[in-house]
């Protein structure tokens, strides 16, 4: 991660809004969240402005988002950030900048699911939605998401390797064989379609145990539904994933779910790491990125 030089400030804020969008300016402005790329900061209480600020990839994610996730959102069941406004880079911001819907709830890897039944079928409702044939011209997964899992092999060993040495995973061997099972399955034979690309815990909001929300697409992309998949486990309680495959439509085939599966591990292994990292405070740590890691191993494995 490499911040910005440039310090964000509310003022700073309200400053690029007078500048560039002077008929929001007017309104309050407190800071919501410090993300892996952005910034969030609240605009009274329907809006928010992102802001890149810790790693040089954010500016295109959120040029993507705000090219691509209005004309999605109107589809979805789900409340997602809709962007409202860009922002250009100037002399007080030299980097893009949105202006977005405010999505209310907190975090699942603070207050996870609880509900497991309804939050299956909410998911399962929501990515039935998404999972649409993305049309020509729609952006590919970065980091090969929604691609080939076998194209994440060195980044799976490294993780399991830094997870092992550290005293994180009792059973490798069952971890590494979900993974090897899932890249042995065969390759989505589908078309395209519309995924998230990041569901983990952080980027799905929750209110009252069950789902409310779907925050951060900067990684949407056209590619395998496997991808999002995985968030049967990464995401859900014991005993819900059954019940979202039963309403997920169309009905995955065994082969999807091997790699659904699969991405459900990479996914988790790289959870458990963040997750580690907070808890020895290292830079970009993020305590409450663990639990929910472990949980979603255990069910795997289990």
């Amino acid at each position: 991660m490499t911040h910005t030089e440039i310090e964000i400030t509310a003022e700073l804020v309200r400053d690029l809004l007078h500048d560039q969008h002077p008929d929001l300016a007017g309104r309050p402005v407190r800071l919501g969240a410090r993300g892996w790329d952005n910034q969030l900061w609240r605009l009274g209480d329907d809006l928010a402005v992102r802001l890149p600020w810790a790693t040089p990839t954010a500016d295109a994610l959120l040029r993507k988002e705000h090219a691509w996730l209005p004309g999605l959102a109107s589809r979805l069941p789900l409340p997602v950030p809709v962007p409202q406004r860009l922002g250009e880079p100037s002399e007080r911001f030299p980097r893009p900048w949105i202006v977005t819907t405010w999505v209310p709830g907190a975090p699942a890897d603070r207050d996870p699911v609880t509900r497991g039944a309804e939050a299956a079928d909410t998911l399962a409702a929501f990515l039935t939605a998404l999972h649409r044939p993305a049309p020509e011209g729609a952006p590919g997964g970065r980091d090969g998401r929604g691609g080939a899992l076998a194209d994440h092999a060195r980044g799976f060993a490294e993780g399991l390797t830094s997870a092992v040495e550290m005293g994180l995973i009792p059973d490798p061997d069952a971890v590494r064989a979900v993974w090897e099972d899932a890249v042995a399955a065969p390759g989505w034979a589908g078309p395209p379609v519309w995924v998230h690309g990041d569901l983990h815990p952080a980027n799905v909001l929750t209110a009252d145990g069950t789902l409310c929300g779907v925050i951060d697409f900067g990684e949407l992309c056209a590619g395998d539904p496997a991808c999002d998949l995985a968030a049967a486990w990464n995401l859900l309680p014991d005993g819900a994933a059954d019940r979202f495959h039963a309403a997920y439509r169309p009905t995955p085939d065994a082969a999807t779910l091997r790699r659904a599966r699969g991405w459900a591990v990479l996914r988790a292994l790289g959870g458990l790491l963040i997750g580690e990292a907070g808890v020895r405070g290292r830079p970009g740590g993020k305590p409450s990125w663990g639990p929910p890691a472990r949980a979603a191993l255990g069910r795997l494995i289990g």
